[in-house]
């Protein structure tokens, strides 16, 4: 009998690329002129990585991400308290990250920075330290993530915003460009700013993300009693449970804004006080 085939992966490497020999890279990978790959990374299958790109630290790649261009990935953060420990970088798969964005790895041992599957960060987008970006996730050009920033999945967040460390933001919310985030964005909204002030309901990405009409109608009724009420926050929040049709959308927002700990962005018609 024939021996089987051996079915050896096709990698297409630059003979210039240096690539740390621990380093585990998938099927179908394309690595470009002088990229670095250090050697506890991890890229998955089919995934595109074009000249100068450099992958550091112990960072994990999912399957058919591509990375432009001069970006840096899972480099020690930018934090006084980092002292060297071994921290991490996760990202999902079917990722692009743009022309010279960075994504460092987290201060504390063991700790993360994560961003999620079908994201889009343009070029010189930075996420910072134990950051955790979910899916479907777009940051425009020079858009900034501060330390242990939360962004939910479908949020947009425009050109040159910068987000305040440990701020959250919720699902489907959409940041202005060159806003100043320094509070809590609900799910479901839009700010604008500087500081960022919630502008409305975000109804068009609301619409594209598929929520129905019917939750769309409890979702207007929600923004009202947060920001058209005179209510204080935990009154919102009790109005809501008592006069919104429970569903996956309202009991979201709900859940965000019981756990919020830097208060949330308020309204353009608030004082600046």
């Amino acid at each position: 009998m024939k021996p089987e085939a051996v079915v050896v992966p096709l990698r297409k490497i630059h003979e210039t690329a240096v690539i740390h020999p621990g380093a585990q890279i998938g099927p179908d990978v394309e690595i470009g002129p002088y990229a670095v790959i250090g050697e506890h990374v991890i890229i998955g299958e089919g995934t595109k990585i074009y000249p100068h790109v450099v992958i550091d630290g112990w960072t994990s790649i999912g399957k058919h991400c591509v990375f432009f261009p001069g970006v840096s990935i899972g480099a020690e953060p930018q934090d006084l308290k980092f002292i060297g420990e071994k921290s991490y970088v996760f990202i999902g798969d079917h990722t692009k990250i743009r022309e010279c964005a960075t994504v460092n790895r987290a201060t504390g041992e063991g700790e993360e920075t994560r961003i999620g599957s079908h994201c889009l960060m343009m070029a010189y987008t930075h996420v910072a330290h134990n950051c955790t970006v979910g899916n479907h996730v777009i940051m425009s050009n020079a858009a900034t993530l501060a330390g242990h920033v939360v962004v939910e999945d479908r949020a947009v967040i425009g050109g040159l915003a910068g987000v305040h460390q440990f701020v959250k933001i919720g699902r489907n919310a959409m940041i202005g460009g060159a806003s100043k985030v320094v509070q809590d964005v609900p799910p479901f909204m839009i700010v604008d700013g500087h500081p960022a002030r919630v502008a409305g309901l975000n109804n068009v990405g609301i619409a594209r993300a598929g929520v129905a009409p019917q939750m769309r109608r409890q979702l207007k009724k929600a923004y009202r009693l947060l920001y058209r009420s005179g209510y204080s926050l935990e009154q919102a929040i009790e109005a809501m449970e008592q006069e919104l049709e429970s569903g996956e959308e309202v009991e979201h927002l709900l859940r965000f804004l019981r756990n919020v700990e830097r208060g949330i962005c308020r309204s353009r018609r608030d004082g600046e006080g």
